[in-house]
């Protein structure tokens, strides 16, 4: 690998691993706050898995000997903490539409995380140090992930927004 690819590819991973760290993050808040038993159940599945996958990036890096850039991953956790101070239409406690705003970034940020192992898993013929069936179980589950997200989304969206779901009943 050349110089200059080394330097975007660490500065792509170190990319990602901030998303990963701020999406760690937002997973947990969004399964501790979960009203409904079986989706913080839900949740909290997904939100295991996205620190696992954070786990796995970390690994990728490692075996590309691309180094964990600490500025990027901080800014990161720092930016997630004040991304809870957006106004969410209630002074004194939290709004249902903060749970449709937040599974609607995770969902984001999942997109995004899926996109990087579908980039990795494309150069993966090229890179010895990549193991493809590793990243095709990483996109599978990200996959999952956004079913799952998707799902929790229009559930709380139609609550949110006052919107009754008859297409179901037909």
């Amino acid at each position: 690998m050349s110089r200059l690819d080394k330097r975007f590819l660490s500065i792509y991973l170190n990319d990602h691993l901030a998303g990963a760290t701020a999406g760690s993050a937002l997973a947990r808040r969004m399964a501790r706050c979960a009203g409904d038993p079986t989706e913080r159940d839900r949740l909290e599945k997904v939100c295991r898995e996205i620190v696992q996958d954070g786990r796995s990036l970390r690994d990728i890096m490692r075996r590309l000997g691309v180094r964990v850039d600490p500025i990027k991953v901080a800014l990161a956790f720092a930016a997630e903490r004040v991304g809870r101070l957006k106004p969410n239409g209630r002074v004194r406690s939290r709004s249902p539409l903060s749970d449709l705003i937040e599974v609607e970034a995770m969902s984001v940020a999942v997109s995004g995380k899926l996109a990087g192992w579908t980039l990795l898993r494309e150069i993966a013929p090229s890179e010895d140090r990549l193991d493809i069936r590793d990243l095709e179980r990483l996109i599978g589950r990200a996959e999952g992930q956004l079913v799952v997200l998707e799902r929790i989304r229009l559930r709380i969206g139609a609550a949110v927004l006052g919107a009754v779901s008859n297409h179901r009943s037909r």
